[in-house]
C-alpha cells in the first residue's frame, strides 16, 4: 500500500486544491507567529537589559581592576617601567582575555592608565576659591585621549625624551569645562606639590572636548571631563573647593612617583551593552561574580599585579534588571500559553473537520481491507507535503519580521506547529476508524453519557487547575522564582478555561431538555426543530468550546492586564502632580496669574494653594509642609481626584474668636505624632498659628509627599496665605500654552507627561505589545474556531433547508431556524467565556501585582497594583461571539436561498 502512497498523495492535491490551499495558509500564519514570539520576546529582553546597563551609567557598570604603584623594592627604572603604556597596554590585553562570556567587553571605551587617589592641593592663586580654600587637583595619564577628544584650542600634550621621578615639568591637557570652571588656558602652569623636591610644574598644552562624553571612557570617572565643587569634610560652616584633572600622556605617568598622591595603575573594562543577552542573564552574572570574587580574580591579578582589586556595580545592576524581568515574565506566559491554547485548538479542529468531511471515503477504504497503519501513514503523507513547506514559509517570514532574537526557539515552536499540523488528521482519522463500521454510532449531546474514561480525565484536570491557581494565590507572579512553578501558575487560566469547557458541555444538555417541552406546545415548528437540531451536536463540540473559552478567559485576562496598567500609571502619575496639572514656582506666584491661566484652553478648574515647605511644628519644630487653600474648592477637587477627599465643613476655620485653633487635616505621620491635641506651627514669614488636627488622609493633591497638614488659608497671615501653587483640571492640557501664560520662572507639571515617563523600559513596554498581540492573536483564532465548528454543519444544514423549503419553509423562517439553531451554543460561550474570565481574574488577583510592568522603581505608588476586573474585556468578546453566530447563520440562510433547492438536495444527498 506504501508503493501507491505518493500517486494516492497527488491525486488528494489535485482533487482538493482548496483545502490544501487553506491549511497551507493556516500552518504558515500559525508558524510564523510561534516563530516570530520567542524572537520578539528575546528582542525586547535584549533592548530592556542594554537600556538599564546604560541607564546605570559607566560608573556602575564598568568593571575597574586597580594595582597600586610598584613596591619600593624594586629599583626606580622598574617602578617607572611599569607606568609606562607599554607594559599597561600589554596587562590591559591579558585583562581583556580574562573577562569570561557571556560578558563581552567594548574595547573601543575600555581604557587603562595611572592616576593619583591622594588629591593634590595646588598653591597657584589664579585658580577660583569660592571659599577661600585652596583647589586640589587630579593626575591623570589616560591612553587614547587624541580618539576620543576634539582638539579645541592648543595642541595634545606630549613628554619630551624620558620621563623620571626627577622630572621637574611635563606637560597635560584639559576638557573645555574644566577649563572655564579653573580658567585654565593654553600656557597655564599649574604647580603640583612633590616630596622632597621643587613641585612638579604641569603646563596646559591643549583644551580638548569629549566626543563621547558619556561613554564609558569619560564616564567611568566623571572628574576627567568635569571638575567638581567639594565641600571641606568636617566643617561646621559650608566651605568649598575646586577639584580638577590634569590630562597627563600616558608616557609622563612617571611623573607622578615625585608627588604624594599615591598613584595607582587602572584597567576600566566596559561591558557593551548592545551585546549583553537577557537569556545569558544567569550566566552573566556568574561571569560578574567571579571576576570580583572568584577565580576570574585571580586571573586578573595574575594578568596584572598581586595586590589587583576589581570592582563594580554591574551586578547589582543585572540582578535589578532580572527582579523586573521576573515580574514581567510570568505575566506575558499567560498571554503566551492562552493564545497557543487556542492556535493549538483551531489546528485540531482543522484536522478533525477534514476527517469528518472525509468519513465516508476512509470508511470505504477500511471495508476494502485498508490497514489502520497504512490509511494513517497515507494521511500524514499528504497532509506532510502541505504542512511541511507551509511550516517553512512561515519560519521564514518570522525570522524577517524579526530579525533579533534567537533562532533554536523560533525554530521549535515552528516545528512544533508544523507537527501538530501534520498529525491532527491521522490520529483523528485512526481514533475515528480503528474499527471498520459501516454506520458510526449517533452521538447526540442530549443521549450520550460521558464515559468514565472522561470523568476520570475531567477531573485529573480540575485537581491541575485548581493547584495552579491556589499555587499562584500563595506566591503571586512576581515573587515565584521556579521555572517549572511560573509556567504552571500562568496555565492556570488556560486550565480553567478547560475545566470550563467540560463542565458546559456536560452543563449544555440540561437546558435544552427543559425548553423541549415549552417549545413543543408552541404553534410553529421552528422553535421545536431549532431545539431538536441543536441536541444533535456532536460532543466533540467541547473542541470549538474550549477554543472560545481559552480566548475569551484570555481576552479578559489580558484585557484586564492592560487597563490595570493603565490606571496604575494614571494614580502613580496623579500622586506625582496632586491634579491634571500643577504650576509651581519658587515663590509667591504673581497676583493675575491664576486668572491667566483660567483662559488657556482646556483648564475647567483652577485650585489656588499656599504651600509653605519650611513650616515647623510642635514645640521641636519638626519640619513639615504647610498647605493654605479655601475648603470648598479643595475639598471639590480632592474629591474630583481621588486623593484624601473631605467634607469642607470639616477644614472650615470656625467662626469665632481668631485665637481658636485651626482644623487642619494631617498625614497619618503627623496625627500620630501631636493626636488631636492643639499645637503651634511656625511658617517662614516667621508668624506661627495653632492647629487641630481634624481629619486624617493618607494623600492631598497640594502636597507631594508623606508629612503635611492642610489649613483654612483664611486662618493664616496674608503673607503665609498667598497662593504658590496653582492645581488645574482639564482633560487636554495644553503644556505650550500653560508655560506661555505662566511665564519662564514658573514651573509647570501635567499629569500627561509623568504618566508618559512611567515606561522607562523597553522590557515593560514590550511586555505591553507582545500582550496586545498575544490577546488579538487568540481572539482571531477563537473566531476561526467558531467558523469551522459552523462550517463543519454547514452541508448538513444546507440540506435540511433544502427539504424544509420543499415542504413549505420560507426564507424567513430558515434563516430564524438556523440563528435559533446556533444560538444555544454561541450563548453557553459567551456566557461561559465572560463567568469564567471574571472567575479567573477574580481566583487570581491577589496574586497578581501590576507595579512591576507599570511603573519604573523611581515612581511613586499607592501600595500594590492588583488585577481587577475590566467590564469591557468581558462583556466585548463575548458580545462579538454571538454577533459572528448569529450573522454566519443568516449568512448561510442568505446563501443557500440563493442556490435553488434541487441542487442542494443532490448535494446533500452525495455528502
Amino acid at each position: 500500500m506504501n508503493t501507491v502512497a505518493p500517486a494516492w498523495v497527488r491525486v488528494r492535491l489535485r482533487t482538493a486544491p482548496g483545502a490544501a490551499a487553506a491549511l497551507a495558509l493556516l500552518v504558515a500564519l500559525t508558524a510564523c507567529l510561534a516563530a516570530a514570539f520567542p524572537r520578539a520576546l528575546d528582542h525586547y529582553e535584549d533592548a530592556g537589559l542594554g537600556r538599564a546597563v546604560e541607564q546605570a551609567t559607566p560608573k556602575r557598570t564598568t568593571l575597574t581592576v586597580s594595582a597600586p604603584q610598584p613596591g619600593l623594592q624594586l629599583s626606580a627604572a622598574e617602578r617607572e617601567q611599569a607606568l609606562l603604556p607599554q607594559a599597561l597596554g600589554r596587562q590591559f590585553g591579558r585583562v581583556v582575555g580574562a573577562v569570561p562570556r557571556p560578558l563581552v567587553v567594548d574595547r573601543d571605551q575600555s581604557s587603562y592608565g595611572v592616576q593619583n587617589t591622594a588629591d593634590l592641593t595646588v598653591p597657584d592663586p589664579w585658580i577660583p576659591r569660592p571659599s577661600g580654600v585652596p583647589p586640589q587637583i587630579r593626575l591623570a595619564a589616560q591612553n587614547g585621549l587624541a580618539a576620543h577628544s576634539t582638539l579645541t584650542t592648543g595642541r595634545l600634550p606630549r613628554a619630551a625624551g624620558r620621563v623620571t621621578a626627577e622630572t621637574a615639568g611635563v606637560e597635560a591637557a584639559v576638557t573645555a569645562e574644566t577649563a572655564r570652571s579653573l580658567h585654565v588656558k593654553v600656557g597655564s602652569v599649574i604647580h603640583v606639590p612633590a616630596v622632597s623636591r621643587p613641585p612638579l610644574a604641569v603646563r596646559v598644552t591643549g583644551i580638548v572636548t569629549p566626543r563621547a562624553p558619556e561613554g564609558a571612557y569619560w564616564a567611568t570617572e566623571p572628574l576627567l571631563r568635569s571638575p567638581a565643587l567639594m565641600r571641606v569634610p568636617g566643617s561646621n560652616d559650608p566651605l568649598y573647593y575646586w577639584l580638577g584633572t590634569l590630562l597627563l600622556p600616558p608616557e609622563a605617568a612617571p611623573a607622578m612617583l615625585a608627588t604624594n598622591g599615591r598613584p595607582v595603575r587602572y584597567w576600566q573594562v566596559a561591558p557593551d551593552g548592545g551585546a549583553l543577552h537577557a537569556h545569558e542573564l544567569g550566566r552573566l552574572k556568574s561571569a560578574v561574580a567571579t571576576l570580583e570574587a572568584g577565580p576570574g580574580l585571580g586571573q586578573m591579578r595574575a594578568a596584572t599585579d598581586p595586590a589587583a582589586q576589581a570592582a563594580t556595580d554591574l551586578d547589582d545592576v543585572l540582578a535589578s534588571y532580572d527582579r523586573l524581568a521576573s515580574g514581567v515574565g510570568p505575566l506575558v506566559a499567560v498571554a503566551a500559553f492562552g493564545s497557543a491554547t487556542v492556535a493549538a485548538v483551531v489546528l485540531m479542529m482543522a484536522g478533525g473537520l477534514a476527517a469528518d468531511r472525509r468519513r465516508t471515503e476512509l470508511t470505504l477504504l477500511r471495508a476494502r481491507g485498508a490497514s489502520l497503519r497504512g490509511l494513517t501513514g497515507r494521511l500524514l503523507a499528504e497532509t506532510a507535503v502541505v504542512a511541511v513547506p507551509a511550516g517553512a514559509l512561515g519560519l521564514g517570514a518570522a525570522l524577517l519580521a524579526v530579525p533579533e532574537g534567537r533562532r533554536l526557539p523560533a525554530l521549535l515552536a515552528a516545528v512544533a506547529v508544523t507537527a501538530l499540523a501534520c498529525l491532527a488528521l491521522p490520529l483523528r482519522a485512526a481514533a475515528a476508524h480503528r474499527t471498520v463500521r459501516l454506520h458510526g454510532p449517533r452521538e447526540d449531546t442530549v443521549s450520550v453519557r460521558p464515559s468514565r474514561r472522561r470523568t476520570v480525565a475531567e477531573l485529573t484536570l480540575l485537581v491541575i487547575a485548581a493547584a495552579a491557581v491556589e499555587a499562584l494565590r500563595r506566591r503571586g507572579v512576581s515573587g515565584s522564582s521556579d521555572a517549572s512553578g511560573d509556567r504552571l501558575v500562568s496555565l492556570a487560566p488556560v486550565l480553567v478555561g478547560v475545566i470550563a469547557a467540560l463542565v458546559l458541555v456536560r452543563l449544555y444538555p440540561l437546558p435544552l431538555r427543559w425548553l423541549m417541552r415549552p417549545a413543543g406546545r408552541l404553534r410553529g415548528a421552528v422553535g421545536h426543530l431549532s431545539l431538536a437540531r441543536a441536541g444533535r451536536t456532536s460532543v466533540s463540540a467541547v473542541l470549538p468550546l474550549l477554543a472560545l473559552l481559552t480566548a475569551l478567559t484570555t481576552a479578559a485576562f489580558g484585557g484586564s492586564v492592560l487597563a490595570g496598567v493603565a490606571d496604575a500609571r494614571d494614580h502613580a502619575a496623579l500622586i506625582a502632580v496632586g491634579a491634571d496639572g500643577r504650576v509651581e514656582g519658587t515663590g509667591i506666584l504673581p497676583a493675575t496669574l491664576p486668572e491667566r491661566v483660567r483662559e488657556v484652553p482646556g483648564v475647567r478648574a483652577v485650585t489656588e494653594a499656599g504651600v509653605n515647605y519650611e513650616a515647623k511644628a510642635g514645640d521641636d519644630l519638626t519640619q513639615t509642609t504647610l498647605a493654605g487653600v479655601v475648603p470648598a474648592d479643595y475639598a471639590a477637587l480632592a474629591r474630583r481626584t481621588g486623593l484624601g477627599a473631605f467634607s469642607q465643613e470639616e477644614l472650615r476655620r470656625p467662626a469665632g474668636d481668631r485665637r481658636d485653633p485651626l482644623p487642619a487635616l494631617a498625614s497619618p505621620s503627623v496625627a500620630e505624632t501631636y493626636g488631636t491635641r492643639p499645637f503651634p506651627v511656625r511658617l517662614d514669614d516667621g508668624t506661627s498659628v495653632t492647629v487641630r488636627i481634624a481629619v486624617v488622609r493618607d494623600r492631598t493633591p497640594a502636597v507631594i509627599g508623606t508629612r503635611f497638614l492642610v489649613v483654612d488659608r483664611s486662618g493664616l497671615s496674608s503673607q503665609a496665605a498667598r497662593t504658590s501653587t496653582l492645581l488645574l483640571t482639564g482633560d487636554h492640557l495644553d503644556a505650550g500654552a500653560l508655560r506661555r501664560a505662566a511665564g519662564a520662572s514658573v514651573g509647570v507639571h501635567l499629569r500627561s507627561a509623568e504618566r508618559a515617563r512611567y515606561v522607562d523600559s523597553p522590557l515593560q513596554s514590550g511586555a505591553e505589545h507582545i500582550y496586545t498581540a498575544a490577546v488579538a492573536a487568540g481572539t482571531g483564532y477563537a473566531v476561526l474556531a467558531l467558523l469551522l465548528a459552523l462550517l463543519r454543519a454547514a452541508p448538513e444544514r444546507t440540506a435540511l433547508l433544502a427539504r424544509l423549503r420543499t415542504m413549505g419553509l420560507t426564507r424567513a423562517q430558515g434563516r430564524l431556524l438556523l440563528v435559533l439553531e446556533s444560538l444555544p451554543q454561541a450563548v453557553l460561550a459567551a456566557a461561559g467565556g465572560a463567568l469564567t474570565g471574571w472567575a479567573t481574574i477574580r481566583l487570581l488577583s491577589p496574586g497578581v501585582d501590576l507595579t512591576t510592568i507599570a511603573l519604573p522603581s523611581s515612581a511613586v505608588s499607592a501600595g500594590e497594583n492588583v488585577l481587577r476586573t475590566d467590564p469591557l474585556s468581558l462583556a466585548l468578546p463575548a458580545a462579538g461571539v454571538l454577533l459572528l453566530a448569529v450573522a454566519v447563520a443568516v449568512g448561510q440562510a442568505w446563501w443557500t436561498g440563493r442556490r435553488g433547492s434541487v441542487r442542494e438536495l443532490r448535494a446533500g444527498d452525495a455528502r
